[in-house]
């Protein structure tokens, strides 16, 4: 299992609070990666961290071992990085369309529910047809790496399993080292996919989907 990229001792502030306390988190290829907590556990900072959306007070940000701690976000992306948030994830002022010819022009919308609504400006969707639309992008792009910040939010229960299926096919199909931020484990996670559980900034457990009880509420 070959590690596409890594935060070794990572910390990270926001003003006098520290969000990452010395986190070492791989991230191989062909895997899903879950990240499990609580709110203010650390799991969108250390996605932010791997995008590079925030700085790092200390440690690295490795990719395939070449040290990419200082390289922007838009480089990162250049290399092959997908980073879809929680909040923001849209151009609510360009079309569903538009939003998807960002990413791979003619190419066809990978969620049928959004085939009615190309025409729709992005902010006038609902929050699901919103994630569907921001998911689109990790779905349409060649992204070696895939950060996902609660894939399933706003999702109906079938759209977010069909979801899950597609970010799984990412990795074991692909070969994409796919990252979920998630407050408790989805179902139907592939063999082989890993679980860290973080706790106020530092890695609290690491395993298999299995041996993980049902994950914490919101």
């Amino acid at each position: 299992m070959s590690v596409e990229m890594e935060l070794r001792a990572a910390r990270v502030r926001y003003g006098p609070l520290e969000a990452l306390h010395g986190l070492d988190l791989p991230v191989p290829a062909g895997t899903v990666t879950v990240l499990l907590g609580r709110n203010g556990a650390g799991r969108t900072t250390a996605l932010r961290a791997l995008a590079g959306t925030v700085r790092l007070s200390s440690g690295r940000v490795l990719w395939r071992g070449a040290d990419v701690t200082r390289l922007p976000p838009h480089e990162r992306a250049r290399r092959g990085l997908c980073f879809v948030p929680d909040l923001r994830a849209v151009y609510e002022g360009l079309t569903v369309a538009e939003n998807l010819a960002l990413t791979a022009p003619g190419a066809p919308a990978p969620y049928p529910e959004l085939v009615p609504l190309l025409s729709r400006p992005a902010g006038t969707l609902s929050g699901g047809e919103r994630r569907m639309l921001a998911l689109s992008r990790a779905l349409l792009g060649p992204a070696r790496v895939v950060l996902v910040d609660e894939p399933s939010l706003g999702m109906a229960p079938p759209v977010a399993a069909r979801t899950y299926g597609l970010l799984t096919a990412l990795a074991v199909e692909h070969g994409a080292a796919v990252v979920l931020a998630e407050q408790r484990v989805p179902d139907g996670l592939p063999r082989g996919s890993l679980v860290h559980e973080l706790r106020r900034g530092s890695r609290a457990a690491c395993g298999e989907p299995s041996e993980f009880a049902p994950g914490p509420e919101a």
